[in-house]
């Protein structure tokens, strides 16, 4: 798994030890597994957050927000996290000169 930025990942998984957070640290760290396969090279976020929430050991079903964190986590953090990101925000409708490098929160995006 390509982790581009190694020391934000690791502060990531120390901060969230709670079961919201470390399902979330979960769930994204199954998605970059997921973003390494041939099977996702073509990204579709909400298929792959889908699918790795399924596959995670005591699956987490995520929120509208905890997937946002899951896609923020990615698209921080893996080598192919600013296709994530802009993927993600695309699927909302919102184009890179509206996200300016951020991404979007379902749970209060009102578009």
């Amino acid at each position: 798994m390509p982790i581009t930025n190694q020391a934000l990942w690791e502060n990531q998984e120390k901060i969230n030890q709670d079961p919201y957070g470390r399902c979330c640290i979960n769930v994204a760290r199954k998605v970059m597994r997921l973003l390494d396969t041939d099977e996702y090279k073509e990204i579709n976020t909400h298929k792959i957050i889908r699918e790795a929430d399924k596959n995670v050991n005591g699956r987490c079903e995520l929120t509208g927000f905890m997937a946002g964190c899951v896609a923020e986590l990615v698209g921080w953090c893996h080598s192919r996290g600013q296709e994530f990101r802009i993927a993600w925000n695309k699927s909302y409708g919102v184009d890179e000169d509206k996200a300016k490098g951020g991404i979007v929160n379902p749970a209060i995006y009102g578009g």
